[in-house]
């Protein structure tokens, strides 16, 4: 496995830890961390979230996150081992919706048929 592979790893690791188990915010009850791309040079990463509901809850978590942004930094640093730690940028990833209306739709065919 590649360095930066071992190191996205461990970073989504700490941050589902702290955002799933650790934050009280009930605006992230349904958040998983879905991928973290680290910059090369540990300075930024792209922290991708899905969430299960409507839009609503997507803009809800996305703030929440935003908002608790360095704090999830500061927690990544009492526990990684890293030259430096990212700032973290966070993405709704809209794969988890495609894919579930995706499967939606082909049941609806297999149904027709």
């Amino acid at each position: 496995m590649e360095r930066m592979d071992r190191v996205n790893q461990m970073v989504k690791r700490e941050v589902c830890n702290i955002v799933q188990r650790e934050m009280e915010d009930p605006r992230l009850h349904l958040v998983s961390i879905s991928r973290i791309e680290v910059s090369r040079d540990l300075k930024h990463a792209k922290v991708y979230f899905s969430v299960l509901g409507e839009e609503e809850k997507v803009e809800k978590a996305q703030d929440a996150l935003n908002s608790a942004r360095n704090l999830i930094r500061k927690r990544v640093a009492q526990r990684v081992r890293l030259k430096f730690i990212p700032e973290f940028d966070f993405y709704y990833d809209k794969s988890l919706g495609f894919n579930i209306e995706l499967e939606k739709e082909v049941e609806r065919l297999n149904n027709e048929h």
